[in-house]
């Protein structure tokens, strides 16, 4: 049975629903690589999606995700921009999700890293930008969750140059328990981080970044580059100090990063694993085995949904990843915080249905089309 889904100029077009998933089980975690998925976030559907609003969550649903990922091997990225950190996501609410988070990973033997930033304000000096930093990070290391360094609008706004960076930062790895994840995401992401680490040439900014990592070691696990950009980030991750790792944010170029080549590879730090996650596991344990060609012939396919999820403007990109969970029957309904279920379009988004359903990412086929039908018909489109 077909179903019309209305293609970029408005027309619809037939298409025909595969009948059966791709068969992933749980597994282990991967061995040769490092995985985490940044999850997102399952909204309160009654909440009130105002401007300023607090953020109310599905924890339920919201907890039950993490166990689906942390069930196929995947560890958790929590807190992150994925989960719409500066987008909806309130920092009582992320603290919150923090607690929640690594406590249910405890119980479940899963690997969690958790976002520590400075969005409880929208400016100030750097000192109240550090003590901004300090008490994030410590709600991070007292739930026992790694700590992300995530970049903060804030200090965009009020560094002079490269030397306000290495002084924010220094201090916060002084004084961090554990190795921590820097975070640099690029302005694809948020406008507002243009410029980071001090410079908007980003030879420069790497080299500050470096020298950051350089500088304190064995306190810097290593750096999650979100740039989209493979070349770049092949670049730096060769020049990176010993012991430290390359997490690939790249939604666009994974494979090939994560697969690496004779100078070293990429660990994997992606919100784009969190419609993938069974597949990306399942991908990454036949590294473990040596079976690049399996590796690709699962995860290459993938660009392309990828691709459409992360298209300009970038940071909406959190819709289809909700869109996709809705679909596979892993929350009851398709909100997002703040009302950002509005950003993408309905061709946009029955595009990521058509590439998901034929990657096999739907549990259960038959409610994917189902729901996406009913979508349609509140749209006013006839399938």
């Amino acid at each position: 049975m077909t179903i019309r889904l209305p293609g970029a100029d408005g027309r619809l077009h037939p298409y025909e629903p595969r009948r059966e998933p791709l068969a992933l089980r749980p597994g282990a975690p991967p061995a040769s690589r490092t995985v985490l998925a940044a999850a997102h976030v399952v909204a309160d559907p009654c909440a009130d999606p105002s401007p300023g609003a607090p953020a109310a969550l599905d924890w339920d649903a919201t907890l039950a995700f993490r166990r689906h990922l942390w069930a196929h091997g995947l560890g958790v990225a929590e807190a992150m921009d994925t989960a719409q950190r500066g987008m909806g996501l309130d920092w009582p609410a992320a603290a919150e999700l923090i607690r929640r988070s690594a406590a249910e990973a405890k119980a479940a033997g899963g690997r969690i890293a958790c976002g520590a930033g400075t969005d409880q304000i929208t400016g100030g000096t750097l000192a109240e930008i550090r003590a901004a930093y300090e008490e994030q990070l410590a709600v991070v290391e007292e739930s026992g969750a790694q700590p992300v360094l995530m970049a903060s609008r804030a200090l965009a706004g009020a560094a002079r140059g490269p030397e306000d960076y290495l002084e924010v930062y220094g201090h916060l790895l002084r004084q961090s328990v554990r190795p921590v994840i820097l975070h640099w995401l690029g302005p694809m992401f948020d406008p507002a981080l243009e410029g980071y680490w001090g410079s908007t040439d980003l030879d420069t900014a790497a080299g500050t970044l470096l020298e950051l990592a350089a500088a304190h070691p064995g306190k810097v696990d290593g750096v999650k580059i979100s740039l989209l950009d493979a070349g770049r980030e092949i670049a730096l991750r060769r020049r990176l100090p010993p012991g430290v790792r390359c997490y690939t944010g790249d939604d666009f170029h994974y494979p090939g990063l994560i697969a690496g080549d004779d100078h070293g590879f990429s660990h994997a730090l992606l919100g784009v694993f969190d419609p993938l996650g069974p597949l990306a596991a399942e991908a990454v344990r036949r590294l473990d085995t040596g079976d690049t060609g399996g590796f690709h012939a699962l995860l290459d396919p993938t660009v392309e949904l990828a691709r459409h999820l992360f298209q300009a403007p970038t940071r909406s990109y959190k819709t289809g990843v909700v869109f996709l969970a809705w679909l596979a029957g892993h929350q009851s309904h398709f909100t997002l915080l703040g009302g950002l279920q509005s950003a993408r379009s309905l061709p946009h988004l029955a595009r990521a249905y058509e590439l998901a359903d034929r990657l096999g990412l739907f549990p259960d086929p038959r409610l994917a089309e189902a729901r996406m039908r009913t979508l349609l018909t509140l749209y006013g489109v006839n399938p």
